[in-house]
Parts: structure tokens; sequence; C-alpha cells
């Protein structure tokens, strides 16, 4: 499903969508692991999202899926496509419905990237320092997500919770 999701999202943009990179890439001030070790990281990714897919909430699953993606950087282009539709996906399924709201998460996200970029650096920090704590990501996504219910007037309930969709 995430190949798909980065084919989809550098369609007309990159001829390597879909396909995990083979040479090292460089982001900023992130160095995301050696290409020769996507694909491990990536089974760890998958695996920490199904042990933990009825103990974490929607919004814990969705901010891990988002931080971990960006942090492995699995793909040549769209990375940060991917890992937002990925997260939008996580906790949409999570929370058993698409949620309501004129303007989604990925879109939200991506207006507001001071506060994305600044809760990625901090659980990069978390993680470089020997500890998964993705909090400020966590709370990030809940206030983002509590906006796009509030264009419905609608309260986020989490997994429990059933929303109309129209």
């Amino acid at each position: 499903m995430l190949w798909a999701l980065n084919h989809v999202a550098v369609a007309n943009i990159s001829a390597f969508g879909g396909r995990f990179r083979q040479e090292p890439i460089y982001v900023g001030d992130h160095k995301p692991p050696h290409f020769r070790e996507v694909a491990d990281w990536m089974d760890r990714f998958i695996s920490t999202v199904q042990e933990n897919w009825y103990i974490w909430t929607p919004t814990e699953l969705a901010a891990y899926g988002l931080w971990r993606l960006n942090w492995i950087h699995p793909f040549v282009e769209g990375n940060g496509r991917t890992a937002r539709a990925t997260c939008y996906y996580l906790l949409c399924v999570r929370s058993g419905a698409l949620l309501p709201g004129r303007k989604i998460l990925p879109e939200r996200i991506r207006e507001d990237r001071m506060g994305y970029e600044h809760s990625l650096r901090a659980a990069d920090e978390a993680w470089e320092n020997g500890h998964l704590d993705f909090t400020e990501m966590e709370d990030y996504l809940a206030a983002l997500v509590q906006a796009q219910l509030d264009d419905d007037g609608l309260p986020f309930l989490g997994a429990d919770s059933s929303y109309p969709i129209e």
C-alpha cells in the first residue's frame, strides 16, 4: 500500500514512484538510514504499527506513522506527501471512519510547516537520545484534527467514534 501511495504522490513528477531508494539521500540536517537499511526499517515500521494497532490511540498511530516515515525517508521522491497520506490513512482507519471537515489533515499539515517541522525535530531528537517519543507530533496532530472537525462542529472522539460520511 505504501508503494502505491508513493507512486500516486509523485505521479507526473518522478519516474521512480513506488520504489524504495537505492542511493543516499540528503534531507537538510536529517540523515536518513543508509539505503541498504531501508527495507529492514520499513519492516520494523509495519511491525510497530501492527503490534500497537489496538494499544495506541488513532492519533498516536498517525503521529508515529508521520514521524517514522519521514525519519526513514524510504522513497526517492515524495516522502513527505506519502508520510502525510499514510498518517491520515492510519488515523481514519483506526478511528473507523473518514473524518469530516472541509479541509483535511494533510492539507492542514502542509499549511503549518513550522509546527510540522518542529514536531519532527522533537521526535528525531528523542530518538537520537535513545527514546521513542513522538508526543509533540501527537499533540500537533490532535490540534489539527480538532480544527478539521470544528469545520463541521464535531468533537474528536477517537477510536470509538462514528462520524457521518457525506
